[in-house]
């Protein structure tokens, strides 16, 4: 156990994993899709991305997951061999916070996982625009439009030609996002309903450092600097001087970048680089001259190709050796005065975690197959790790579990409780779940918010024979997030008492309001009461450990209620 998980926050534990699971399906399985010349690798990745994080959502419903790991995710990519990370860097972090807005403006339902992936996986048809005129600079623009302008005369076409590609690929895109979503949801409910699977021992790997194995690089503020200034000094050049300056002033820097930054030359050592070099120059000469009426000399269309093709060797080698400098382990520092402080430790965390997280990826087969069961084991991965981090930092605050069996009157002790408390002065903030009844049969649950008095449907009754215990009752949403609303750390530090009502098997299966629990039990000093059934005790206890917890009973009232009242005044 390092001092990283010890320190860092339960959410950004949850975040680091499930951006390290994303990291090692890029890096893996995106390596093997890449090798094969699979078409539309980076959809597939994209999807693969949205699956985990809309089904780990359905376990974990903590807000700000979703950009977070990306944000790990991002910046764990920065191990992948490729020499060019800031796209797929950009494109990951753009996906996660897609989602996330999707999911903070419509809240957490199949319309926001809908639009949500929608979104995401329209964003890799933007970024391929945005990059192609990042790479060739306006002029890529130019020779599309002349070169559907072609098409649409040669043709005999009625309609725009120019947006008729792009829109069919935009709706193309968002239909397979939204296939994704559907795949997502599906296995996030499987996994919510089962028992989480075991997860194997694992092994501590050792974290790749520096920007790749061998000699170590001397980082430099100084270059980080002039990098900047040269890559954008050799874009004007190339934008507004003519091709002789473009000869005398590109040459030299990119030898100097070479030379310093060996990874910066790998994309152009590629064949595939230089063909297409060829194919632009020559579609560029075609586009600007033949295609276009009263358009450029021969001359004047292969040098427009050129240009272009010298602006996508800057962006090439210019990036690639910007990202070896942020490296630096000075720039990874400034994190701890922002308030993005606890990212360099859940990178610290995912740096470990890597390693393992690779070695147990499955080939892409199973992943296709049965994605449950693999997200389920690193989700019982992270659930032991919280545990080793609970039992190591120890409790300050005093726990109570209020048991008794089921319908002994639990929730009407703590009504009375709680109107006490009242009278008394002290604040109660948390949750009671009461039931509702039509004559002796329970018909559900509702949730109560104690700071608020707020009251929303929590659990509903399915009227079927076939089902028992909490299966037999469909959750409400609204409830849902109103209880984790009132079960918001942040909303509670100012009371007293925190009631939970109740711990079942919901949060035994790592639902319901297990991840608040968890939250509350180290973030705030405040006592906290949770009630649970008599015959869970003993699981509750384990799966939090809570060796240091006074089970009090609701079969004698009186001694439960003088327990708590002599806590609460005494200290």
């Amino acid at each position: 156990m390092t001092i990283s998980e010890v320190t860092i926050s339960e959410k950004w534990i949850k975040a680091s994993i499930i951006g390290t699971i994303w990291a090692a399906a890029e890096i893996v399985l995106g390596s093997f899709l890449h090798n094969l010349r699979v078409p539309f690798s980076g959809n597939i990745l994209t999807a693969i991305g949205l699956v985990i994080l809309i089904s780990v959502s359905h376990i974990w419903r903590e807000k700000g997951l979703f950009w977070r790991a990306g944000l790990i995710c991002a910046m764990m990519k920065t191990l992948s061999p490729s020499a060019i990370i800031f796209g797929p860097m950009i494109a990951i972090i753009s996906e996660s916070l897609l989602l996330e807005a999707a999911v903070r403006l419509f809240g957490r339902t199949i319309f926001a996982f809908v639009i949500g992936s929608m979104l995401a996986m329209s964003w890799n048809l933007f970024q391929k625009i945005f990059n192609l005129i990042i790479f060739y600079g306006n002029n890529i623009v130019d020779l599309y439009s002349n070169l559907s302008g072609y098409a649409a005369r040669e043709l005999n076409l009625k309609f725009d030609s120019f947006w008729a590609p792009l829109i069919i690929l935009l709706v193309l895109y968002a239909l397979f996002g939204a296939a994704t979503s559907v795949v997502g949801i599906k296995t996030g409910r499987k996994i919510a309903s089962q028992p989480l699977v075991a997860a194997e021992p694992e092994s501590r790997g050792t974290p790749p450092s520096g920007p790749r194995p061998g000699k170590a690089f001397s980082y430099s503020i100084t270059w980080l600097v002039a990098d900047i200034i040269l890559i954008a000094g050799l874009l004007m050049v190339v934008s507004y001087a003519t091709w002789i300056y473009w000869t005398i002033t590109v040459i030299p820097v990119i030898t100097i970048f070479s030379v310093r930054y060996k990874r910066a030359m790998r994309k152009l050592s590629k064949p595939r680089f230089w063909i297409l070099f060829v194919i632009i120059t020559m579609l560029s000469a075609l586009a600007f001259t033949v295609f276009q009426s009263g358009g450029n000399s021969l001359a004047d269309g292969l040098l427009i190709g050129i240009q272009m093709n010298f602006r996508a060797v800057i962006i090439v080698v210019g990036f690639s050796a910007l990202g070896t400098e942020l490296y630096n382990p000075k720039i990874r520092s400034l994190f701890k005065r922002t308030h993005l402080k606890q990212l360099p430790l859940a990178l610290e965390l995912s740096a470990a975690s890597l390693p393992t997280m690779i070695a147990e990826m499955p080939d892409f087969r199973t992943v296709i197959k049965d994605p449950a069961s693999i997200l389920s084991r690193m989700i019982a991965r992270v659930e032991r790790r919280l545990s080793e981090a609970r039992a190591s930092q120890g409790r300050t605050k005093q726990l109570f579990i209020l048991t008794g069996a089921i319908g002994e009157g639990k929730t009407i002790f703590l009504q009375k409780l709680t109107e006490l408390l009242k009278t008394k002065g002290v604040m109660v903030g948390g949750i009671m779940a009461p039931r509702t009844t039509n004559g002796d049969t329970t018909t559900g649950y509702d949730i109560i918010d104690l700071g608020s008095g707020k009251r929303e449907p929590f659990m509903k009754h399915i009227m079927t024979e076939e089902k028992k215990g909490v299966d037999r009752f469909t959750i409400c949403e609204e409830g849902l997030q109103a209880g984790l609303d009132a079960l918001d750390p942040d909303r509670n530090r100012d009371k007293r008492l925190i009631i939970i009502d109740e711990a079942g098997p919901l949060e035994l299966r790592g639902c319901g309001w297990a991840g608040r629990i968890s939250e509350l039990l180290y973030s705030n000093d405040q006592c906290l009461l949770i009630v649970v059934r008599k015959s869970l005790v003993e699981e509750v206890i384990r799966k939090w450990n809570l060796k240091e917890c006074k089970v009090i009973s609701v079969s004698d009232p009186f001694k439960a209620e003088s327990v708590i009242l002599e806590y609460l005044f005494s200290n």
